[in-house]
């Protein structure tokens, strides 16, 4: 069996991960030089730079990309299969999460996934945009794509937007137009006498929740239409919980108490994004006791919550 420089591979690691020399040495508790040794050393044997030297900034290249996630993903495993042995083993993930997904749903319910499982360390790592499938960037994920074969996706939730108002502006909205019962459907008419608040994330076009909503009665948005744009739907929800017009939110952004009750479901018909929410994990690791606790809390609350109908 052929094996590079074993000593170089955690001092490699920390490094990539650290994107510093220095940093990697104080976390190892070695010093800069020793690290360097190391890094020249597992670079002579591969015969390929695995970093990029420019000053004081250190980028990886190619190659070393490619090698840290291999590197990471086996130091892990032995990592873990020492813990085993010993029988210290922790479950310690990161999870890597959208924003929203994350501060509606997810953190509010961190106090049930300790109670219910306190052998497992979570930590939260938030993205924005899809994120790669990578054991560089965490050790599972929640994503709307299934974008490698290397790993397995259990479906948490099906998107589907509907309009919200404020309390107080749904009691303005009954007044306005005359409803006589909570139970009345609205029309788009009646929703088009309204500021519509929308959100540029969910379509990636101006508009495109609310040409998305209206399409769905075969109609057109109103060219007249009283529209304000929010990059995100945080903050239309937001403008909406302070009365400022109709807002297009899904099940998760209203799970918790105190949103639901801050906002009411307009009785209107919802559209479908498109969108399906999954956990993923990479198909090596799916005997990993902590990833399997991880699945089934998951699963449990979204069907607790009403994510999975």
């Amino acid at each position: 069996m052929k094996l590079p420089p074993l000593k170089s591979l955690p001092v490699f690691e920390a490094v990539a991960r650290l994107n510093s020399f220095s940093q990697a040495a104080r976390e190892l508790a070695i010093t800069q030089s020793a690290v360097s040794h190391q890094i020249k050393q597992l670079e002579s044997y591969l015969g390929e730079p695995l970093f990029l030297r420019s000053g004081r900034h250190l980028q990886l290249t190619e190659e070393g990309r490619q090698y840290q996630e291999a590197v990471t993903s086996v130091l892990l495993e032995l990592e873990k299969a020492s813990e085993r042995l010993l029988g210290q083993e922790k479950s310690s993930l990161r999870l890597s999460v959208y924003s929203s997904f994350a501060v509606r749903w997810l953190v509010p319910r961190l106090p049930n996934l300790q109670q219910a499982c306190p052998q497992l360390e979570l930590s939260l790592e938030m993205t924005g945009e899809n994120p790669v499938l990578s054991d560089r960037v965490a050790d599972c994920f929640i994503t709307i794509q299934k974008t490698s074969a290397a790993f397995d996706y259990e479906l948490l939730y099906e998107e589907q937007l509907f309009p919200v108002v404020s309390r107080d502006y749904w009691h303005r909205m009954q007044r306005e137009l005359q409803l006589d019962s909570d139970e009345v459907r609205l029309s788009t008419a009646d929703l088009i006498r309204y500021p519509l608040l929308s959100t540029h994330s969910i379509y990636q076009r101006t508009a495109g929740d609310w040409q998305a909503w209206f399409a769905v009665t075969g109609e057109a948005l109103p060219s007249g239409s009283r529209l304000q744009h929010f990059s995100h739907m945080l903050l239309a929800l937001e403008a909406a919980r302070f009365h400022q017009g109709i807002a297009l939110t899904n099940d998760y952004m209203l799970s918790n108490q105190k949103d639901s009750g801050d906002f009411v479901r307009l009785p209107c018909h919802a559209v479908a994004t498109g969108d399906h929410f999954y956990f993923a994990w990479k198909q090596a690791r799916r005997r990993e006791a902590g990833i399997q606790l991880l699945r089934r809390w998951l699963v449990s609350q979204a069907h607790n919550s009403g994510l999975l109908k």
